[in-house]
């Protein structure tokens, strides 16, 4: 694939971190989640405790995404900039970028002809080549890059860096004749791009599971128990065109979307090299299996310090955080087999008059919900955790509702505090 041209693509940013840092902070800090840091990581009011995970909130890829938006903005005041997708997966930091004018390009429909690989992953219909596009923490796909490229717009690339680790993973496995088994989903932009990095070889392929479940029917194809037809039904939307499971499961290389649930990506590459060894013995394996954690430190990091925090005496956990987040998801789904969790999306999902929660229950396909009576009556311990794209603003504004359910005005708490 050819690189976009130079002069257009830019992948650090223009110097102009100073000149928008204070909108910034004005936008996404949150003073009382200093307060709760300063305190250990706890506040207590109106017989609530709330306990913060001690890793939370924006990672340095989203800062860094989210930072780059806002210089392009202020670069190109007069320009029109369009966004591939959403920046990040957080309903306030998209909205705040419309506010700015940013335009938001449509998605491809992932059932259209040829979109899983042919078509772009977004519409590039409207843009010009006067015009801005960024790029996504997630990436694009390469058939995105080339589109681009022939626009001769101005490019902003905000992808992450432990996704572009992941994409030479992949690569790699591509260029060595391995099918990348990828362990994410397949309708998530991040996977989309990262499954597209095996056109860059002649014959590349993969595969996508979304789960353990998945996971299985592949080892019982790689152990000879599957069926044909019933397996391309089953993976028609996550695998490479013309796959061929009894030609292209033969070498497999695993990696996996970078939000994923950790214990299960690595759960996933152990069972499928043990089911290559079953089939075809040690020294198969070694040569034509492999396997490498491709989950980014702070998705590590956030799963981590939840599964801490759970360790702790808690009646209940709020888990903040976009539904199609997918690392917030798996945060969700860690605090579930623990202790109650209501996965909320905004502050705005505690109604403080009625006492209610608006959320949305751990585990796949479920629809929001709403519970009455979600907060225990006299003394309770609230654990508090947020994905990867939810800011500190949003992260305290939860609090203050929450500690509002019982009276008390979060905004004294922080002025009564000592100065730091």
């Amino acid at each position: 694939m050819a690189t976009l041209d130079s002069n257009l693509y830019v992948r650090k940013g223009f110097g102009l971190k100073a000149e928008v840092q204070a909108t910034l902070a004005a936008d996404y800090d949150g003073r009382l989640v200093d307060l709760l840091r300063a305190r250990d990581y706890t506040l207590a009011a109106g017989g609530i405790t709330v306990r913060l995970a001690r890793e939370f909130g924006f990672c340095y890829g989203v800062e860094r995404a989210v930072d780059y938006a806002y210089q392009t903005r202020h670069k190109f005041p007069d320009r029109r900039v369009w966004l591939a997708g959403e920046i990040i997966h957080n309903p306030h930091v998209n909205a705040r970028l419309r506010e700015m004018g940013v335009e938001f390009l449509a998605a491809t429909p992932l059932d259209a002809p040829g979109a899983r690989d042919a078509l772009p992953a977004f519409d590039y219909a409207p843009v010009g080549p006067a015009d801005v596009v960024i790029l996504p923490a997630f990436g694009v796909t390469i058939r995105d890059f080339e589109v681009l490229r022939a626009l001769g717009c101005v490019v902003v690339d905000t992808t992450c860096g432990s996704v572009l680790n992941v994409w030479k993973r992949v690569e790699a496995y591509a260029r060595d004749g391995f099918t990348a088994l990828i362990h994410g989903k397949h309708y998530h932009e991040e996977t989309r791009a990262t499954a597209s990095q095996v056109q860059k070889f002649a014959g590349g392929r993969y595969l996508v599971v979304r789960d353990m479940a998945e996971a299985r029917l592949v080892c019982d194809y790689v152990e000879g128990r599957g069926d044909r037809a019933a397996f391309l039904a089953r993976f028609a939307k996550s695998a490479s065109p013309d796959f061929d499971p009894d030609v292209h499961l033969a070498r497999v290389g695993v990696a996996n979307q970078t939000t994923m649930l950790a214990r299960e990506s690595i759960a996933i590459a152990d069972e499928v090299g043990a089911a290559i060894e079953r089939a075809r013995g040690a020294a198969y394996r070694a040569e034509n299996f492999r396997s490498f954690d491709t989950i980014c430190s702070a998705t590590q990091d956030r799963q981590d310090a939840v599964k801490a925090l759970l360790d702790e005496s808690l009646d209940v956990m709020l888990v903040i955080g976009g539904y199609n987040s997918s690392n917030t998801i798996s945060l969700a789904a860690l605090c579930a087999e623990r202790v109650r969790t209501y996965h909320i999306e905004s502050p705005e999902a505690l109604d403080v008059a009625r006492r209610t929660v608006r959320y949305r229950p751990a585990g796949p396909h479920h629809a929001e919900a709403e519970a009455a009576g979600w907060l225990p009556d006299g003394p309770v311990r609230v654990g508090l955790t947020a994905g990867a794209s939810t800011p500190n603003s949003k992260i305290g504004e939860t609090v203050a509702r929450l500690l509002a359910m019982r009276g008390v005005d979060a905004a004294a708490l922080v002025e009564a505090a000592p100065a730091a």
